[in-house]
């Protein structure tokens, strides 16, 4: 079995490579606290960490984020070498191991002196896409690392996005009854945001081009726009509808298959597998909505061939953002 750094360097050396940059998560039932301090820096009441830890329990107290990640760096390094630009693919973490300093050192140490950066979100918002490049910028600046770093486009509106969720819907219909696959709605979901982000406006644009696109290319009508894993107080207002009530709403209306396509995600982190699989999957068993739910994009082929031509496309692009300490 091959070795993280293994995955993460190429045979070939050359001062050329790719860095995606991601949430992280725990990969043990001892890092989950840890990890979740981490990630709220004490913003959260300790009852509410609690309650979320419980959720990393029903997965074997781990979230699949880190072995996913590595398994897109592992594919589009592959898609890389396959068309004829074989490239290292490094992970970097904003929340955990291995954290971007840490990696962006062990680049340095590879002799790694320019970069495409390529941050795994969907769509654009000042935590998730503004803050991954202050912290890339932090980190260097620490380290002391001079690196030229050009980033990638977010994915929302890449065709190959855009297909392979519309093929990861249709594979649900195989789970529906035939005579009622003509009438399933679809829910797309997305992380709800804080309305008080300054990009809060561009992340819903962002999300309505992906969903509108997925649902022409699907021939679908009857779908909308869903939030889930809302966090934070009570009291700030956050991006609604809730997915939970969305499907209280559409029982009302009579419909009874829904599935559910989470387009905000690039992989089956806890948020997903607990807001969609768990509680979402309840909600719709008590309002007699029989419920399906698509598979994020993860690793598959069409998408690792998308994150390549990204990769390549950057490579284009004259200079770059050269981080000099």
């Amino acid at each position: 079995m091959k070795s993280r750094k293994d995955m993460q360097t190429s045979q070939d050396r050359t001062d050329q490579a790719v860095l995606l940059i991601a949430f992280g998560g725990p990969e043990c039932r001892e890092d989950v606290r840890p990890f979740l301090t981490r990630v709220t820096k004490g913003r959260v009441p300790q009852e509410r960490l609690e309650g979320v830890a419980c959720h990393y329990d029903l997965f074997g107290g781990k979230s699949p984020v880190n072995e996913v990640t590595f398994a897109q760096a592992d594919g589009l390094r592959q898609a890389l070498e396959s068309g004829g630009r074989p490239m290292p693919v490094y992970v970097g973490m904003r929340n955990w191991h291995p954290l971007l300093v840490d990696t962006l050192k062990q680049m340095a140490e590879d002799g790694i002196r320019s970069a495409v950066g390529m941050i795994m979100s969907v769509f654009q918002s000042t935590s998730s896409w503004d803050q991954y490049q202050v912290e890339v910028s932090s980190a260097l600046s620490s380290a002391g690392i001079d690196l030229r770093l050009t980033y990638t486009t977010p994915f929302f509106d890449r065709p190959g996005f855009i297909r392979t969720m519309a093929e990861h819907i249709l594979d649900c219909r195989k789970e529906i009854p035939e005579s009622h696959r003509e009438n399933v709605y679809i829910v797309f979901t997305a992380h709800s945001l804080p309305l008080s982000d300054p990009q809060v406006t561009l992340y819903e644009e962002q999300a309505l081009y992906s969903a509108t696109r997925i649902a022409h290319r699907l021939g679908c009508e009857r779908w909308r726009i869903a939030y889930q894993s809302r966090s934070g107080r009570p009291q700030d207002p956050w991006l609604e509808p809730d997915v939970n009530d969305v499907l209280r709403e559409l029982a009302q209306d009579g419909v009874t298959d829904v599935t559910i396509a989470p387009i905000g995600f690039v992989c089956d982190n806890v948020e997903v597998l607990y807001d969609l699989d768990v509680e979402a999957r309840q909600t719709a068993q008590d309002e007699g909505i029989r419920l399906t739910r698509a598979t994020t994009v993860g690793t598959d082929p069409e998408f690792m061939e998308t994150m390549a031509e990204m990769v390549r496309e950057s490579e284009q692009v004259s200079g770059g953002e050269s981080v000099k300490v």
